[in-house]
């Protein structure tokens, strides 16, 4: 599956007595869906996630499914600190139609989250998982980072297709695209090399034999192996074009405001939890570093560093709402043990956001 490009982690919102609000959570999403992201993810940390009950969260997937557009990559958070768990609901993710599983590193018993450990969790998970498996490192949050040798390592699994790193370590990006360059898969791709995820491929056949077609199984779009199939070779899904791309082991990263140095250093892409506040101003970063334009890609760097920093980095969940409200999504209230934004907190948000509106 190809993961180029800016996705926004969304929100969870809720209504005042702290009941999940469902409408809006699906108004946003379908006005992401309008914008250049890639795709869409389900049940991150701006997800406020880990504050939802088990059916919650299967709630919160189906909703987001029901209304984001096939031609959307749709990754789904599904780490739970035990692999068991995280296999449950990534199944679920799976029978509803996500393309990808995002698992952030089990942390709860630090002590424990010992190499031997890590290795053991996210193979057994990686094995057993019936969708893609990318890692999700948000070491502010959880305490515990992992080591960029140990990324390396899991990288050969054929299953664990990437990470997630919100370090804000730019160092670190470089080392793991250096330390897993060597590793070859491919992706199957539009002719405009955007991604092509199971349900677009569902779509295109029911089109073709007129009767509803039915569901592409993901490893369907992993394709031959490389040198089997030239990436210039065209093949037809009903009225769809695709081909194959080569896309190795993909790092996509966290941090808004490190975005464009993270690129150069080999990223492939980003889930920003600042996508959710100002979509497009992320895009634009990714495009003109995509178009090789580095003069523009740096001004408009600069152009949210100072938003992402503070609304994310220092504000937080709560933040990032209220930068939502003034853009126009839908961001409400936070659960507890969050607190609304003060009126300080508020102002301070719509200053920076004065000149970033999308």
């Amino acid at each position: 599956m190809l993961l180029h490009g800016i996705f926004p982690p969304v929100t969870t919102p809720f209504y005042p007595d702290g009941n999940v609000y469902f409408k809006k959570l699906e108004s946003n999403v379908e006005r992401y869906s309008r914008t250049p992201s890639a795709g869409i993810v389900a049940l991150g940390s701006t997800g406020e996630a880990i504050f939802l009950s088990d059916q919650e969260r299967r709630d919160v997937l189906k909703s987001i499914r029901d209304v984001a557009p096939p031609n959307k990559v749709l990754i789904a958070g599904t780490g739970i600190e035990s692999a068991i768990e995280t296999l449950r609901l990534t199944e679920y993710a799976a029978e509803l139609g996500y393309d990808v599983a995002m698992v952030r590193t089990p942390h709860y018993y630090k002590k424990q989250m010992q190499p031997a450990n890590i290795l053991a969790f996210y193979r057994t998970v990686a094995d057993r998982s019936p969708l893609p498996v990318i890692i999700y490192s948000f070491p502010q949050a959880t305490g515990y980072d992992i080591p960029a040798e140990l990324v390396i390592e899991l990288a050969e699994h054929p299953n664990l297709i990437g990470i997630k790193e919100s370090s804000g370590d730019v160092e670190k990006v470089r080392k793991m695209v250096e330390g897993t360059s060597h590793i070859r898969r491919s992706a199957t791709v539009t002719e405009t090399f955007d991604a092509v995820t199971p349900r677009m491929l569902a779509a295109a056949s029911s089109i073709a034999d007129g009767n509803g077609g039915e569901l592409v199984q993901v490893a369907a779009l992993a394709g031959p192996p490389l040198g089997k199939l030239s990436s210039a070779a065209v093949t037809t899904v009903g009225k769809m074009k695709t081909r194959q791309k080569e896309v190795g082991f993909q790092v996509l990263v966290g941090a808004a405001q490190k975005l464009h140095p993270s690129l150069d250093a080999g990223a492939a892409g980003a889930i920003l939890a600042f996508a959710c506040v100002a979509p497009t101003a992320c895009y634009e970063i990714y495009a003109a570093w995509k178009e090789g334009d580095a003069e523009l890609a740096k001004l408009k760097q600069e152009r949210i560093v100072q938003a992402g920093q503070k609304i994310v980095g220092e504000f937080g969940i709560p933040g990032v709402k209220h930068g939502m409200d003034f853009n126009g999504y839908f961001g409400g209230p936070a659960r507890l043990p969050l607190l609304p934004t003060t009126g300080e907190v508020k102002s301070e948000v719509e200053r920076l956001l004065a000149d970033i509106r999308n």
